[in-house]
């Protein structure tokens, strides 16, 4: 059986161990903990590049109210609505009807001894997930389990604690442990996603958490801003914007007030970070045509990336830093190709639709996802490297751009206006299946750029 209780001695010397994971998932003011004995699987359970995945049923149950009153009993239906839409939004979980449950372990009991596995493989749920909720003088802690049913193991055990206007962010620290004890990857959910917004007929930057909750608006240039781009520590966006008159690229650090304005004569436009450095790509004309350039926070050029007749614009870096995607028109159309930044050798990717735009990395290296007209529609296909075959992952459902990977390569966020008028952000799993909305906003929506997992709230 699995004890809940837990000595000071012992969280302690467990949050030393843990230290460097916590500082990945933005631990500000939640205090964690880990239920032993927790059993660390020896494969993986779930593979979130298999094209034919199909999703796994787990059970989220009702949440145990320590000690029963009104405030713990509604906070814990609140944190069990967030867990299940936190792992619904996954694409590989299927969160199950509590009409189909056969037993409460809210009232049997939610620790490992006292569970009736049965009573959950029997209605074909692979994983269970049950919690307790403990609230006093405005303080919450959470003892939160994942269960493996058809083996009865316990995968996951953690113990939070913080204020109670930290729930939301304690629920999906123990989604991002669901996600890396399932799948070997922390997931999205301690990521956002920066995008391009009308307001008042004009295009701002704003951002929002993975799921679309607790949108920001960043910039107030009342004027033309595009083309956000993160850094690989999520501290500083870079984009575009015409607010001086003609396309230059600002660079923000949106913890501080600093940053820098790359103003070159011409048109400085497409902004793209190196991975791992505070470098980045971008297409600047004053030489005469869009070329592909390496610069400096400060603007300052490193050296020149792309040097052909015709334009080279939208550089995407590969996870690694090695290579860089762009779009060209060297060969009469727009087409991806990729540049090797170490030996300067350049290979075209694309080869079918007369016009394919805006190349986007899987994070593992192996994909490039891309926008295709084809028969004046617009769509988002995915190409692998290697073999060079595009599949299309968009169709007949307005017009798709904009094609942006989360952090795990499990989902792409795009722009769309298949509900008519004005393009609305959407998100889909890398398969293409599940394609959904991802917010919903008054105006234009566009240009989304998802950030890796980020260590605190911009």
């Amino acid at each position: 059986m699995v004890s809940i209780a837990m000595n000071k001695r012992y969280c302690i010397h467990n949050m030393m161990n843990k230290m460097i994971g916590y500082i990945l998932y933005g631990f500000l003011g939640v205090f964690l903990c880990q239920i032993p004995p927790v059993f660390a699987k020896d494969y993986d359970y779930i593979n979130i590049s298999n094209p034919f995945l199909k999703k796994t049923p787990v059970a989220v149950t009702e949440f145990k109210a320590s000690h029963g009153h009104a405030v713990e009993v509604k906070d814990g239906k609140t944190a069990q609505r967030i867990l299940i839409e936190a792992l619904d939004f996954t694409g590989y979980l299927k969160t199950m009807n509590p009409v189909s449950f056969l037993s409460n372990p809210a009232d049997s009991g939610i620790q490992l001894g006292q569970i009736n596995f049965r009573d959950w493989t029997g209605i074909g749920a692979e994983l269970l997930i049950t919690g307790e909720i403990i609230e006093a003088q405005g303080r919450v802690s959470f003892k939160l389990r994942l269960f493996d049913t058809f083996n009865t193991k316990l995968l996951v055990g953690k113990v939070y604690s913080g204020n109670r206007s930290q729930i939301r962010r304690m629920i999906h620290l123990f989604c991002a442990e669901i996600s890396h004890a399932l799948t070997g990857k922390w997931g999205v959910f301690n990521s956002k996603i920066v995008f391009v917004s009308t307001v008042d007929g004009k295009k701002e930057i704003f951002t929002c958490d993975f799921d679309g909750q607790n949108v920001k608006q960043i910039t107030a240039h009342k004027s033309i801003s595009l083309s956000p781009s993160w850094s690989s520590d999520g501290n500083w966006l870079a984009y575009v914007s015409y607010a001086r008159g003609k396309p230059e690229i600002f660079i923000k650090n949106l913890k501080e007030n600093r940053g820098a304005i790359i103003d070159y004569k011409g048109m400085n436009i497409s902004p793209n970070w190196m991975p791992g450095q505070l470098k980045l790509a971008a297409a600047l004309s004053f030489s005469g045509d869009q070329e592909i350039y390496l610069l400096t926070l400060k603007g300052e050029i490193i050296k020149r990336i792309t040097n052909s007749w015709g334009i080279d614009v939208s550089p995407k870096f590969s996870p690694d830093g090695r290579k860089i995607a762009f779009t060209s028109k060297r060969t009469g159309t727009p087409q991806i190709h990729i540049k090797d930044m170490e030996s300067g050798s350049v290979q075209r990717l694309t080869f079918k639709g007369a016009n394919n735009t805006s190349p986007a990395w899987s994070p593992d290296g192996r994909n490039i996802a891309y926008v295709g007209i084809e028969d004046n529609r617009i769509d988002i296909f995915i190409v692998n490297i290697d073999k060079g075959l595009p599949v299309q992952l968009t169709m007949n459902a307005g017009d798709n751009e904009d094609p942006s990977w989360s952090s795990d390569g499990s989902l792409l966020a795009f722009s769309s206006t298949r509900d008519g008028g004005s393009p609305k952000l959407f998100v889909m799993n890398a398969s293409g299946s599940d394609q959904r909305k991802l917010l919903s906003l008054k105006g234009r929506q566009t240009q989304p750029a998802w950030s890796v997992s980020m260590g605190s709230d911009n």
